[in-house]
């Protein structure tokens, strides 16, 4: 059931750019430690991905890929919200449009009562009745991940049919469309990486015939992807430093003191792109989420990234003192 007005969203009319940099900004009282429980909380419904974007180390298969029990998020929302989180987003390194129960999950996630429940998706399979359902159960935020150009781009980058590129755009005035008819609130937002120069350029057509049908669009840095990523032409940004026009400094990550990642398997992690599990900082099908949060390793890691020494620690490749 979506939620009522009165109870819909507190911070609905904080724009996705403010959200953002209130995450990667890491306020005093989260920089230690074992800091507060994260304003933010990213949960993997699934890890499938239809895409096999060159720029994400997804498609190297690096972990087992799979779906979130049912059981376990509906155990974890309350657990989350009761600890202080306050914003849940349904997706981490999968696709949660593959997801058949992502309208489910926004649901819950609203029963529970987040201030704001929010999904990236790269917008292939976000069709409107899909979208509608998402926007009925209570969704505050929809972002859609523009990452290509063109067609000719979206072949090369996310190496799948192109066939598949028109229907980003599609679905992106139709996620409008639906808003409109059905009255929602729920924010449109669009993303797209700066892979070199002269992406940002490449970029202005496509997003600006979409702009109309967003409430914001912003631009990212090409992630090195924990030191997964490396290709010839491409300038990659150490570590995660947030948004294009608030890029933060790579120590300490942000990630590990102000949102928490939880894979579909339970695993939580200190990285945004722990494809791998080399981040992993404990189960939450054994353990609650405050006693992973602070777990020791997770401590440890915090210590040097507070530090700024990360050497002979798990994030020295990705930061790479560059």
């Amino acid at each position: 059931m979506a939620r009522s007005e009165s109870n819909h969203c507190r911070g609905s009319s904080m724009s996705i750019t403010a959200r953002i940099d209130a995450v990667t900004g890491i306020a005093p009282a989260w920089r230690s430690p074992r800091p507060p429980a994260p304003r933010s909380v990213k949960i993997e419904l699934t890890g499938r991905c239809n895409f096999r974007c060159a720029f994400c180390a997804h498609n190297q298969r690096l972990r087992g890929i799979g779906e979130m029990d049912r059981a376990l998020f509906e155990r974890l929302l309350p657990q989350l919200r009761a600890a202080g989180v306050e914003e849940l987003g349904l997706f981490y390194l999968g696709e949660s449009f593959l997801c058949d129960w992502l309208p489910e999950a926004v649901a819950q996630a609203c029963a529970v009562g987040f201030d704001y429940v929010f999904l990236t998706t790269n917008g292939s399979l976000a069709t409107p009745d899909r979208v509608r359902s998402c926007m009925a159960a209570g969704l505050d935020s929809l972002k859609f991940s523009l990452n290509y150009a063109d067609a000719a781009q979206f072949e090369t980058i996310a190496q799948v049919k192109g066939e598949l590129f028109p229907r980003i755009a599609e679905h992106v005035r139709a996620a409008h469309a639906v808003r409109a008819d059905g009255g929602w609130r729920c924010g449109l937002y669009g993303s797209y990486i700066e892979y070199d120069g002269a992406q940002g350029a490449r970029m202005q057509a496509y997003v600006d015939a979409l702009r109309p049908f967003l409430d914001e669009v912003y631009a990212l840095p090409l992630y090195n992807q924990a030191a997964l990523i490396d290709r010839a032409g491409w300038q990659f940004s150490a570590g995660n430093r947030g948004r294009v026009g608030a890029l933060r400094e790579p120590l300490p990550c942000w990630s590990l003191f102000t949102e928490g990642h939880i894979a579909f398997d339970g695993r939580l992690s200190a990285c945004c792109f722990d494809h791998d599990h080399r981040f992993h900082m404990g189960d939450l099908t054994r353990q609650d989420f405050m006693q992973a949060w602070h777990s020791e390793p997770f401590q440890a890691l915090r210590e040097a990234h507070l530090r700024r020494d990360v050497r002979h620690t798990i994030c020295e490749r990705c930061v790479a003192y560059a």
